[in-house]
C-alpha cells in the first residue's frame, strides 16, 4: 500500500483495500485516512467505497464472517428462518459481531448460489441447502474448531491465531 519513491500506488483501489482488510482484518479509520493521503482520494470518497462494498469492513471483525443470502430464492426457501435462528443462536444481529468475538453476521443480496438456496458464506466459503439442523451442526463444528485452538494456544503449541481468519 505504500508509496515507493514517493510516487502514489497504481494499483486498482479495490486491490489496495482488499490488501489492508486481508492484512489487518478490517479496514480501520486509520488505514483510510492513510490510503486517501496516499492516492490522493478525498476521504469521503473513500469511505463512501468501503461502504458501498459489502465485503469491506470498518470494525473488527468475528473469527468466522457468516453471510447470509438475502436474494430472493433463498428467502422463499427460509432464509429468513435461518437469519433468526443465527442472531438468536450466536447472539448478535446483523451487522454485528458476537460477544465472543467468534462470530460476525451479516446478510447480502446475492452469492451465486440460487440454484441450492438458502444459502450462505463463512469465511468466503459457500454452505447450501441450508436447514436449522445443518447451520446447527456447522456452528457446533466451528466452536469446537475454535476451542480446539484455544486450547493449543494456552498449550503453547499448535495453532494460536495468529491474527488469521481460517
Amino acid at each position: 500500500m505504500a508509496k515507493e519513491n514517493g510516487k502514489k500506488d497504481t494499483r486498482p483501489l479495490m486491490n489496495i483495500l482488499h490488501e489492508v482488510q486481508e492484512k489487518h482484518g478490517y479496514i480501520s479509520e486509520h488505514m483510510l485516512k492513510q490510503i486517501a493521503v496516499e492516492q490522493d482520494i478525498p476521504i469521503a470518497r473513500l469511505y463512501g467505497v468501503v461502504k458501498f462494498y459489502t465485503m469491506f469492513h470498518t470494525e473488527p471483525q468475528g473469527k468466522y464472517v457468516i453471510e447470509i443470502c438475502g436474494s430472493p430464492s433463498c428467502v422463499l426457501n427460509n432464509g429468513v428462518r435461518l437469519e433468526k435462528f443465527l442472531e438468536k443462536e450466536i447472539g448478535a444481529g446483523i451487522g454485528e459481531t458476537s460477544k465472543d468475538g467468534i462470530f460476525s453476521l451479516y446478510k447480502v443480496s446475492c452469492i451465486g448460489c440460487c440454484d441450492e438456496a438458502p444459502a450462505m458464506l463463512v469465511n468466503g466459503e459457500p454452505h447450501t441447502k441450508m436447514t436449522v439442523e445443518r447451520v446447527k451442526l456447522l456452528l457446533k463444528k466451528l466452536r469446537e474448531t475454535e476451542e480446539k485452538h484455544d486450547t493449543a494456544a494456552k498449550k503453547g503449541s499448535g495453532y494460536a491465531g495468529l491474527g488469521k481468519k481460517p
